[in-house]
């Protein structure tokens, strides 16, 4: 997801920040209150603060306040219904939110801090990211490595059924992530449903401060084993944070230095990041000038298309990319990317489909609409969000606890398949 902040005519690119709603790397939005601004006891030809009852687009308004004024003359808590500030904020809520986009949300003044405050790589929280899934549940993304939720066993599209005994129905992906954070060292219980289980359990996760490792890097030989005389580079990118492009670096030299013959970028459980460290990182591998992603909007005229910088060193070693259903956003730009630009094989199972571009304008009183503006296209035309990356060669998860035999099961196979290509 790409974030920028519009500040009166001025626009300022914040972040390419891709997101769902980490829970500690979350994306703060507003809940889903009703009512409006003041109003008035006419249905009819009413006036607010100099509007009179706008015929906008042959909408007639007078149907709100029709609503208006019942909420006002007979809710049953009169201190509600009288706080209008409120009412106006779960008005502007539920405006965005009748479009059925998660990704489309308003801030409150005070979310709007939290969200400036939440984009940073050193955070309080479980570390997991969190979204909605095609039916509205809430659930796990991608826990993310060595964090509390990583060690507390939670995976990908784990079901949050409810969050400390209360229900997470109707309840957004911002809301979610204010009630699952909380001070270092305190204990957040999630009840979680997990496809293949008979009934719900309960996780008592500690809260904890979360640093996000960023990249791993092996030398792996044809069977997938560590071995520093092996001819396979193994890249294990976590995220796509600002450290990202620079450690692919790194790690790129080691490649060059060791005259390596055949990598592995492994995309499992990586949530993403910015969208300029998915293009960087690319350029290693695409033709300089070739298509990494496009930006699709509503005018076509507007799109705009990521291209490879180079050095393209890469384009010429056979790779394999595993994803997995946690894989999502920048990880999906970069699978996508190599699959179609670079002819990489990608394994292992579909992400999660998640490739829009948003756009943060904040308002006269500080509060903020996030509105989805664009969609991402991989390099052929093809929509990642609620599409995703299908594998060119799939490989199944188990169901059991032993996450970490999948981890090695599926290196080792993308290692043996190399053997055949080096």
């Amino acid at each position: 997801m790409k974030i920028q902040i519009l500040n009166n005519t001025k626009i300022r690119k914040v972040a390419s920040y891709v997101l769902i709603g980490l829970i500690v790397v979350a994306v703060i939005g507003g809940s889903y209150w009703l009512g409006f601004t003041k109003g008035t006891k006419e249905t009819r030809n009413i006036t607010v603060e100099g509007v009179v009852n706008p015929q906008k687009e042959g909408i007639d308004f007078s149907v709100f306040w029709e609503a208006w004024n019942i909420l006002k003359s007979r809710y049953v808590s009169e201190e509600k219904a009288n706080d209008n500030q409120n009412l106006l904020y779960g008005s502007i809520a539920g405006l965005l939110s009748s479009l059925g986009d998660p990704n489309t949300s308003f801030f409150s003044p005070q979310n709007a801090r939290k969200f400036t405050d939440d984009i940073s790589g050193e955070f309080g929280g479980i570390g997991a990211e969190i979204g909605l899934n095609k039916e509205g549940q809430l659930v796990i993304i991608a826990p993310l490595k060595d964090t509390p939720a990583d060690k507390a066993g939670l995976r990908p599209l784990d079901q949050i059924i409810k969050i400390n005994d209360e229900s997470t129905y109707g309840l957004s992906v911002e809301e979610a992530v204010r009630k699952i954070r909380g001070p270092r060292g305190t204990v957040v219980g999630l009840t979680i449903f997990r496809d293949g289980w008979s009934e719900e359990k309960l996780f008592a996760i500690t809260r904890d401060t979360i640093q996000i490792p960023t990249l791993d890097f092996k030398i792996l030989d044809f069977q997938g084993k560590e071995d520093n005389k092996g001819k396979i580079a193994y890249i294990k990118l976590n995220n796509f944070y600002e450290k990202a492009p620079l450690l692919f670096y790194q790690a790129s030299l080691k490649v060059i230095s060791y005259n390596l013959e055949g990598m592995i970028i492994d995309l499992r459980n990586n949530p993403g990041g910015y969208l300029e460290a998915a293009v960087n990182i690319a350029g290693w591998f695409v033709d300089k000038g070739g298509v990494v992603v496009t930006e699709e909007f509503r005018d076509k005229t507007q799109n705009e298309v990521f291209t490879s910088k180079g050095p393209s060193v890469f384009k010429e070693i056979p790779t394999v990319v595993l994803i997995n259903k946690g894989s999502a956003s920048a990880s999906e730009i970069l699978a996508g990317a190599l699959k179609e630009s670079n002819s990489a094989t990608v394994m292992g199972e579909k992400s999660f489909g998640k490739g829009t571009v948003q756009e943060l304008i904040p308002l006269s009183d500080d509060s903020m609409v996030k509105i989805t503006i664009a969609h991402w296209l991989t390099p052929q035309g093809h929509q990642i969000d609620q599409n995703g990356i299908t594998p060119d060669v799939e490989l199944k998860s188990s169901e059991d606890k032993e996450a970490v035999a999948d981890d090695n099961l599926w290196i080792e196979e993308a290692a043996k398949f190399l053997s055949t290509k080096i």
